[in-house]
């Protein structure tokens, strides 16, 4: 990667796509009617989200197509690692939360760093999409997009998956756990 802009060399390009085609291959099920040729495409042209995307692979979420907007003509990319990025564990939900914690303060916050890679916290919505296509997050949970209003009065939202069930839960947003982290979306 350059210094200062969001772009990957050559060599690192080649990679994520053989990386991201393997693994678009292996999981059909979680793309149907979606031709990877067309998200390559895709990819090669958008520079910036391929950076994103090295971002998402290099902290553990195994990134991987789950669908296609035809009105925006994007492919939408989610975390798809069975438990929640190990790399994006151990933070509180925002920056807000992070500045409110007077000891013990983690070193990231979940919306910050999803900003510095250029991707969404999945909503609770798009978690129960991601669900739908497999069983993630059985160990670890991971922070979702919260409400303002619950925002407003100190709290977060988090989900996971126990007993067969998607659950949400609500927490403090300073509280950071090391079985909790992120999952987020691209749009490419």
């Amino acid at each position: 990667m350059t210094n200062s802009t969001k772009k990957l060399a050559i060599e690192q390009q080649e990679q994520l796509l053989t990386t991201l085609q393997e693994r678009f291959e292996k999981n059909t099920t979680r793309h149907i009617n979606i031709e990877w040729q067309n998200v390559q495409k895709k990819l090669e042209t958008n520079v910036e989200k391929m950076w994103s995307l090295s971002k998402m692979e290099e902290t553990g979420g195994e990134p991987d197509v789950v669908g296609y907007d035809e009105t925006t003509n994007e492919f939408i990319f989610y975390d798809c690692s069975a438990e929640s990025p190990i790399g994006r564990r151990s933070t509180c939900y925002d920056l807000k939360a992070l500045e409110s914690r007077k000891k013990n303060k983690p070193e990231h916050n979940a919306m910050k760093l999803a900003e510095k890679m250029g991707i969404e916290l999945l909503t609770e919505e798009q978690y129960r999409e991601l669900q739908r296509l497999g069983e993630f997050d059985k160990k670890t949970s991971s922070w979702v997009q919260t409400p303002a209003d619950i925002r407003k009065l100190g709290g977060a939202l988090f989900c996971d998956r126990r007993y067969d069930t998607i659950f949400v839960y609500h927490n403090g947003a300073e509280s950071y756990y090391a079985a909790r982290g992120f999952r987020g979306s691209l749009r490419v």
